[in-house]
């Protein structure tokens, strides 16, 4: 039976200081972590509440979203004088399920390179398979969701509207998920640094020790190379990933919008390009 049998279509009052979605037409979202956010949604409200959805996280019916330490919690003004009382939280792993996923996530150095840097890996996802766990709401019973709103179905336009607020959001901080699954990227690169310690220490256990010989001992030989410069390798390729100690220092507070690494990823990769232009030529003229 629709919604509108029990309650009589009303107007959302017009609010001045509300949270106004980035994306004005189209798609919410711009990285793939956060659009995976928003598909999650989409699987499990009916399309016309999430159409209004839509519309009011793009009028700024959504006044306030913050992080609690149960999940997300939110108000969004609707027809009535009051704003309604949004709450999204997610199921937390337990500490078996992140234990079996910091230790898939440690098998790749890529992957904590990337977190590192302050960005999700696009295949992160092969991880959490591997623990047999999932990043992002693959069920309904994932979400635990409600709204002081009258309406009987459960995501609500309410919860749409703060949920694509809430997916512009994860663009800004990927470790957000993180934090709704139950651990803050500190935990998280704190037990990928010990995984990966314990990791380079057994790889060293195995390859065989080199003889030290005292420097002493070769000084006739101090100025002769000791390896064949045919077999020395160089490898010249644009850096896997893009201004990795800017992000891991992150955003200085003294700098204003859009921030210093936006302001500096330009003058990054022009650098980056040519410096390879450069020892790529030198290679060509050499040969």
């Amino acid at each position: 039976m629709p919604y509108d049998y029990w309650f009589k279509p009303t107007k959302a009052i017009k609010t001045k200081d509300g949270i106004k979605a980035q994306s004005k037409r189209g798609a919410f979202a711009k990285s793939w972590w956060a659009q995976r956010w928003i598909a999650a949604l989409e699987r499990l409200v009916d399309s016309g509440r999430l159409s209004r959805g839509r519309s009011y996280a793009r009028q700024g019916q959504v006044l306030s979203i913050d992080e609690t330490k149960d999940g997300i919690a939110a108000r969004v003004q609707g027809s009535r004088s009051t704003p309604y009382k949004i709450s999204i939280n997610m199921n937390h792993f337990t500490d078996a399920e992140w234990g079996k996923l910091i230790d898939a996530l440690a098998e790749q150095a890529i992957f904590t390179a990337q977190l590192l840097a302050g960005e999700m890996p696009q295949d992160i996802e092969q991880a959490f398979e591997r623990a047999k766990v999932s990043l992002f709401p693959s069920h309904r019973s994932d979400l635990q969701t409600d709204c002081s709103c009258p309406d009987y179905s459960n995501p609500c336009k309410h919860i749409a509207a703060a949920h694509y607020i809430l997916g512009e959001r994860f663009d800004e901080d990927p470790f957000l998920i993180f934090r709704l699954r139950g651990r803050t990227q500190e935990q998280v690169m704190q037990e990928l640094r010990k995984r990966r310690a314990g990791s380079d220490e057994t790889e060293d256990e195995v390859e065989e020790t080199e003889v030290v010989i005292p420097l002493e001992e070769q000084i006739e030989n101090f100025w002769d190379v000791r390896v064949p410069l045919e077999g020395f390798a160089v490898s010249i390729r644009p850096p896997t990933i893009e201004m990795p100690l800017l992000k891991r220092l992150g955003e200085p507070n003294f700098v204003p919008e859009p921030g210093l690494q936006s302001v500096l990823s330009s003058a990054y990769r022009v650098i980056s390009q040519k410096a390879i232009q450069t020892a790529f030529k030198d290679i060509t003229e050499e040969s």
